[in-house]
């Protein structure tokens, strides 16, 4: 990961991902086509995992692993956007189901992933306790005054807030997720750390800055053609979609999917090579960026453009980002995991993907 020397797929498939943009710009896209661009882009997401934790490497922990938190959140941030001002009406729950749909894949799927896979290679594994307390207060704030809270307010009908609401909200998600970021970069950094750093990685000599910066550049085009890959392949998923009969809250969750795909795969090797903390920095960090960057960024283009926006949930996904939020207070409540934490982690996850396409 730290060497001098970069493979050549690294570079290769976000070269691959524009030429590809560029034909489909040229000849249109067809079923062929749609095929292969969906496969360019999960290889595409390969090659920013990777550029990502060169720059991670570089910079050391806990910054390395804002990197493709906040990476992954613009990404979020412009497909929402894409899609709610191309349908606005059709699409006033976009934002809710992909920000709650990016919660559960991360506490629950790549949570519980990495606590089983390196339950399994490693026993027993620990992390700080005070990081892990940290991230879940802010989040458990977060969720209830941006996916909650609309519910009950009495100014605007249903799952709505009214616009001083939707600034007061914006606002709010900002100011607790730049305490969080000054909390784990600045104030209180040690709380972030490996407990024991006694693998291979991280003891790795990192990059030189010419390898970090060119790897830098390299995950914005990445993360670009991502996007952009993503936005043309949207409307040949909605159509699969509606043949299937399937819910529209399951784009939501095709889009955190595709987004967190990087995180996801960075955390599980971080998980594998026994770096807990670092694992649960990406995974923690990145649900805390869904929410305290999407809900301003999407509450901004509503304002200003006048659409509605639908936040509040259902009863169905109160009640399972509740026993999210409790089982995750449970299980990092301890500093050391097991299988079993995992196991029940992705047992919750498979119950809000079976209830997702099954309501």
């Amino acid at each position: 990961m730290a060497t001098e020397r970069m493979p050549w797929w690294a570079w290769a498939w976000p070269v691959t991902a524009w030429v590809i943009l560029l034909t489909v710009l040229l000849v249109g896209m067809g079923g062929l086509m749609a095929a292969v661009a969906g496969t360019v882009l999960i290889a595409t997401v390969f090659a920013a995992v990777y550029h990502a934790e060169v720059v991670a490497h570089r910079t050391g922990e806990p910054f390395g692993t804002l990197v493709l938190a906040v990476a992954v959140t613009v990404i979020e941030v412009a497909l929402i956007v894409s899609v709610m001002i191309a349908a606005p009406a059709e699409k006033a729950a976009l934002a809710r189901d992909t920000v709650f749909s990016g919660i559960m894949i991360v506490m629950n799927g790549i949570v519980g992933l990495c606590l089983l896979w390196g339950g399994a290679r490693h026993r027993e594994q620990g992390f700080q306790i005070d990081a892990a307390s940290a991230a879940l207060a802010v989040l458990a704030a977060l969720t209830t005054l941006t996916l909650v809270l609309p519910n009950v307010a009495t100014s605007e009908p249903g799952p709505f807030f009214n616009t001083s609401q939707l600034v007061f909200a914006g606002t709010v998600s900002l100011v607790l997720y730049g305490a969080f970021v000054f909390i784990q970069t600045i104030r209180h950094r040690d709380y972030f750390v490996l407990l024991d750093a006694s693998d291979e990685d991280a003891h790795a000599p990192p990059p030189s800055n010419r390898m970090a910066a060119i790897s830098a550049g390299l995950l914005v085009v990445a993360l670009v053609a991502v996007v952009a890959l993503a936005k043309i392949l949207t409307p040949t998923v909605e159509t699969g979609l509606d043949r299937l009969g399937a819910p529209g809250t399951v784009m939501g969750i095709i889009i955190a999917a595709v987004v967190l795909l990087p995180e996801c795969l960075a955390a599980l090797r971080a998980a594998q090579a026994n770096r807990l903390q670092t694992s649960l920095n990406l995974a923690l960090g990145s649900a805390l960026a869904a929410i305290g960057l999407t809900i301003p960024a999407v509450a901004a283009v509503a304002i200003v453009l006048g659409q509605p926006l639908e936040l509040g949930l259902g009863d169905k996904d109160r009640l399972l980002l509740a026993l999210t939020l409790l089982i995750g207070v449970i299980t990092l409540g301890t500093g050391r995991t097991t299988v079993l934490q995992g196991a029940v982690h992705l047992v919750i996850f498979a119950a809000f993907l079976f209830f997702a396409v099954v309501p």
